[in-house]
């Protein structure tokens, strides 16, 4: 059996074709009685408009496409489900592409998005190469999100303000008592970020000479390994500050693996607040970085640079606050 036609629907609802078009778009001219005459002829055809050649006749393909920079970060689900849902409201549809298969197989998949000819873009977390976003964002209206970089011209950027929520979790293990803290540091804009305010945030309390920085890189792996070399020291740590929830959860496994209870013998705080740590049995103290919020603003921020491709560029950051949960307390007698 053929599909429905347009022309179908217009002879069951006994309307004109352009009529049916007006109803499917949405317009507001048309009488209440003739809408719902087209409505229920759609329902009874079970017609679907045909999305190329809507496109073609509006000029958008109401796609969006998203560069996500790692897919295995567990932050990011919560930001695209921000991002999707507001996006969705506004009959716009993601389509996802994963930053680390492009650098392995060498494609630049902006200039796949831009051939595709999506309405606009969305950059998720740092990538590696800014340069394609810039060609790619001459061409379409884009928006960064999760990160502070690139800066690029007429192009948005939505993030979390990460030297306050790095602030909140240094001044939150200060507050319990702890001197001798670690941070595991992270990369890109954003490690550099919550690396900086730590040191900040330790220098103003005069704590510049107990603090210690490791270098990981925003995975378990990483965290885990920075941990065992902060035990290793003369002096370790009595609490480490992870750049985000899965360092934190290295750095938890390797807490246990030395025989260190947490929190009695070592303090951790996360970063991200993602859904590793609202596991029972991990239960971490993290910041919370609104990442739906950010998602959310982000497609917004996108609505309106499509409607308005050349108003200014503009930085907006979500506040953070501290999810105080079982991984810290104060440091014990003995530390």
């Amino acid at each position: 059996m053929r599909s429905p036609t347009i022309r179908d629907v217009a002879a069951r609802a006994g309307v004109s074709k352009s009529l049916v078009s007006l109803v499917l778009r949405g317009s507001e001219s048309v009488r209440p009685e003739k809408r719902a005459a087209v409505l229920a002829a759609v329902e009874e055809l079970g017609y679907r408009p045909n999305a190329a050649a809507r496109s073609l006749s509006e000029r958008r393909t109401r796609t969006v496409g998203v560069l996500l920079n790692d897919m295995r970060n567990p932050w990011f689900v919560e930001l695209l489900d921000g991002l999707n849902s507001r996006l969705y409201n506004s009959g716009l549809h993601m389509l996802l592409a994963d930053g680390q298969l492009n650098r392995r197989l060498g494609e630049d998949l902006t200039r796949t998005f831009t051939e595709l000819r999506v309405d606009g873009l969305v950059a998720v977390g740092t990538l590696q190469d800014p340069r394609a976003l810039h060609t790619a964002a001459g061409r379409v209206p884009t928006v960064v999100a999760g990160t502070r970089e690139p800066v690029l011209p007429g192009v948005d950027i939505v993030a979390g303000d990460d030297e306050h929520g790095a602030r909140l979790a240094t001044e939150h293990l200060i507050g319990l008592g702890h001197r001798h803290i670690a941070h595991i540091a992270g990369q890109g804009a954003v490690g550099r970020l919550r690396r900086r305010s730590f040191e900040a945030t330790m220098r103003e309390h005069g704590l510049s000479g107990t603090a210690v920085v490791e270098q990981g890189d925003l995975t378990e792996e990483g965290g885990y390994r920075a941990t065992v070399r902060l035990l290793s020291r003369p002096q370790r740590p009595t609490a480490v500050f992870a750049v985000n929830d899965m360092a934190c959860v290295g750095a938890l496994s390797a807490a246990e693996e030395s025989g260190l209870d947490v929190p009695r013998d070592l303090s951790l705080v996360g970063y991200d607040n993602t859904y590793l740590s609202r596991l029972r049995h991990l239960w971490l103290t993290t910041v919370d970085n609104a990442s739906h919020d950010v998602g959310r603003r982000a497609a917004q921020r996108l609505l309106d640079r499509i409607d308005d491709p050349d108003r200014p560029r503009a930085v907006d950051l979500t506040v953070p606050f501290l999810e105080v949960r079982g991984t810290t307390a104060p440091p014990s007698s003995g530390a």
